[in-house]
């Protein structure tokens, strides 16, 4: 990783995107900020309630009466800050847990909308350490961080104000280590803002372990891999152990470096200070009025290692937020409005290719197809040969950077990305299962649909039997990534997901690989029952599909090869046939 080494001021503008957050919650944040301010100067006036108290006794003029009215000034102070010190807390942390919030709903936001390149090379355990650690580090430094920052400052220079009006000599004498502080303090700043980014970094990878561990947990034991996934764990742990360890070298040098100047400080001060108030140049009052502000000093001085901790930690997180939140989806609205036409399903094919990022070699090249609506296409082909690429571009999942495709004689870029995948029901070769009810599963978040069609989209996905015989129905769980379900119940229930509202267009891709074939063959049986005058694309490997369909394309090397129904290409001979034939015979091989 590039070594990060930002001076502390740079760190800040790092925090600009936050700018929003804190214009929203301004009047919060004001009232945070007097009260934490009122606080902070009600403090300094307790010296001087002592100093006189001290003062009068040591002139033996203190009376009972006196001293009560001096003890009772205090009381009321404490009880006043007690009162300020309980709204600036509530207010600037709950706007730190606010701006966490905003944040957190702005990243999860934003990465909704990239498209499915970006997560190609982004691992999940890294998004999971952004949304969770890095926006924890954030709140930190805009809540406390904030607080510490101001408090310092104010305290900070309020009691050196007090200090200089009781005896500026003694004063300036007593911060002559100041100026080497703040030496070692930006030194240290650059290298934490370094080691956060590191140990950030780090974070994510040990987070990405887990889930994968986790995730995975059925193949680990299959293949007896615990102790390669526990090794594999063990070095991101230590990786990040050791990160945290090289940045906690940093992060503990600040604490006794204060100590020892604050130290330093108040002996100069015992020393002169004393000496001063035998020869009577200040009085014994002024003399424990000046330790007791050289006291709050010692707040403010921690607070600069503090702050510089929680703005260090924020900033490195910030800076990986950024990084996401700067990315741009590759796949965009072209801002053209949809004509508010339905959709009937035509598509139009017209020298589509495209190659995947990094890869030299075109998935799919010069594709011309046409589909007439309400048809029924089997696509056939060998793995690799580019069916399943030119199924994700219909929806846009990935974009065609050569030729166009066409819905009812309008290309899909001008098409709004959510009108286009609203009229395509889509079913991938990966099912994908949420940890959720049956009917949330079917349903995904869709409103308004009646149990009566869940229930339909189920029985024409050959599913209702096996749901209704549960206990629980549709309203059973069906755990993580659907693991309570075989997979060809995962299929079947993400086929009834894609026909729960009878889309214009529907896509099955290898979706009834798991199923076997009498229910395979009720589903067709339904499907072609249930969308007559509807768009269906199925890629299949079996001849009791394939055949069925009014159109079949046959790929071969990312080029569409033959193209017309069952009977027209078998009697070619070609390739279409000899791929019947295998299917055929591998049949056969599974009835022996």
């Amino acid at each position: 990783m590039k070594k990060t080494s930002l001076p502390f001021r740079e760190t800040l503008k790092h925090f600009l995107p936050l700018k929003e957050y804190f214009v929203k919650y301004r009047r919060g944040l004001v009232i945070g900020l007097l009260s934490l301010l009122a606080v902070d100067c009600l403090q300094l006036f307790i010296p001087l309630i002592i100093r006189k108290a001290i003062n009068e006794l040591t002139a033996g003029s203190a009376t009972s009466n006196d001293l009560l009215q001096l003890g009772a000034i205090i009381m009321g102070i404490a009880m006043t800050m007690a009162v300020f010190r309980y709204v600036w807390r509530y207010l600037l942390f709950g706007i730190s847990r606010s701006i966490e919030e905003g944040i957190r709903n702005r990243l999860y936001g934003h990465l909704q909308t990239l498209s499915l390149s970006f997560y190609h090379k982004t691992k999940t355990g890294d998004l999971m350490a952004r949304a969770v650690n890095d926006i924890n580090a954030i709140r930190m430094a805009t809540g406390m961080g904030l607080v510490a920052l101001t408090d310092g400052l104010v305290l900070g220079l309020a009691a050196i104000g007090f200090m200089v009006y009781i005896n500026w000599p003694l004063t300036l004498i007593s911060i002559l280590p100041a100026p080497i502080l703040i030496y070692f303090t930006r030194i240290l700043t650059r290298r934490m803002s370094s080691g956060y980014e590191k140990v950030q970094a780090a974070f994510s990878d040990l987070t990405e372990s887990a889930r994968e561990a986790f995730a995975g947990i059925r193949i680990v034991k299959a293949y007896t891999k615990e102790a390669w996934t526990y090794n594999k764990m063990r070095r991101n742990g230590e990786r990040y152990i050791s990160e945290n360890m090289n940045l906690a070298k940093s992060i503990a040098l600040f604490s006794p470096m204060m100590t020892i100047f604050t130290g330093i400080g108040l002996a100069i001060v015992i020393f002169l200070g004393g000496r001063l108030t035998i020869i009577g140049q200040i009085t014994t009052g002024d003399f424990v009025a000046f330790i007791s502000y050289l006291g709050l000093l010692t707040w403010p001085m921690m607070a600069i290692g503090w702050v510089t901790n929680l703005v260090q930690r924020g900033a490195a997180s910030m800076r990986r937020l950024n990084r996401i939140l700067d990315e741009v989806p590759e796949i965009q609205d072209t801002g053209l409005k949809c004509d508010g036409h339905k959709i009937k399903g035509k598509i139009e094919i017209k020298g589509v290719g495209m190659a995947y990022p990094g890869e030299a070699r075109q998935a799919v090249k010069d594709l011309h197809l046409n589909i007439e609506a309400g048809k029924m296409v089997a696509f056939v082909g060998s793995v690799g040969s580019g069916k399943t690429t030119l199924l994700h571009m219909l929806p846009r999942i990935y974009d065609c950077p050569e030729g166009a495709i066409l819905i009812d004689n309008k290309n899909i870029r001008d098409i709004p990305l959510k009108t286009l995948r609203r009229n395509v029901g889509f079913v991938t070769q990966e099912v994908f299962i949420f940890s959720d009810t049956i009917r949330n599963n079917v349903l995904l978040g869709r409103t308004n649909v009646t149990e009566e069609t869940v229930i339909e989209a189920l029985k024409t996905a050959q599913f209702w039997e096996e749901v209704s015989s549960l206990d629980e129905g549709m309203d059973a769980l069906v755990g993580e990534r659907g693991i309570s379900l075989s997979g060809g119940q995962r299929q079947r229930l993400s086929i009834a997901r894609a026909l729960l509202t009878n889309p214009p267009i529907l896509i099955l891709d290898d979706a009834l690989s798991m199923v076997d074939t009498r229910t395979e063959e009720n589903i067709l049986n339904a499907l072609l029952t249930l969308r007559k005058g509807k768009t269906t694309m199925i890629v299949s490997h079996r001849v009791s599909t394939i055949r069925r369909a009014d159109l079949i394309v046959v790929f071969q090397e990312g080029k569409i090869v033959e193209t017309g129904n069952h009977d027209t290409l078998l009697a070619r001979g070609m390739e279409y046939a000899r791929l019947y034939q295998r299917q055929l015979l591998a049949q056969e091989l599974e009835t022996q």
